[in-house]
């Protein structure tokens, strides 16, 4: 039998393969847990804006891309059914953010789920609320 610790991690290799997108921008896992996760990316130069800040479709990326592990991690398939951001303080090229997400409700099929966005010096950049859905499926036979 796996505790939830394992089964998190274990999910998160499972998913990490295909999620070209999160490689694709640079992220990592720092770490996850039943209903916990957290990644790290850092602000490249191809991620400003015409103002010189980090566009917040990469800051969206990041807490939704945490979303994602932390709705996932007790191996129920589960998607966004919506999100709200709030924007609270700029990001510019060469800062680390790191979104660190937990449940705050899980139903049977809906979820509620709270991302910080953090820059190095622990400024808070964003705050994200995701909504998720379970689908059918598992990433692995839980038997």
């Amino acid at each position: 039998m796996m505790t939830p610790q394992q089964v998190a991690e274990k999910v998160a290799r499972i998913m990490w393969p295909d999620d070209h997108a999160v490689r694709g921008l640079g992220m990592e896992i720092v770490a996850v847990g039943p209903g916990t996760a957290t990644l790290r990316m850092s602000v490249r130069q191809d991620m400003v804006n015409g103002h010189g800040n980090c566009h917040g479709a990469f800051i969206f990326a990041v807490a939704d891309s945490t979303f994602a592990y932390v709705c996932n991690s007790d191996n129920h398939r589960a998607v966004a059914r919506g999100v709200d951001i709030n924007f609270l303080a700029p990001a510019h090229g060469g800062d680390i953010l790191t979104a660190s997400g937990a449940r705050r409700q899980q139903g049977e099929r809906s979820g509620i789920y709270d991302i910080e966005v953090t820059n190095q010096q622990g400024t808070l950049v964003a705050l994200f609320r995701g909504r998720s859905v379970r689908v059918k499926g598992h990433f692995f036979d839980p038997a």
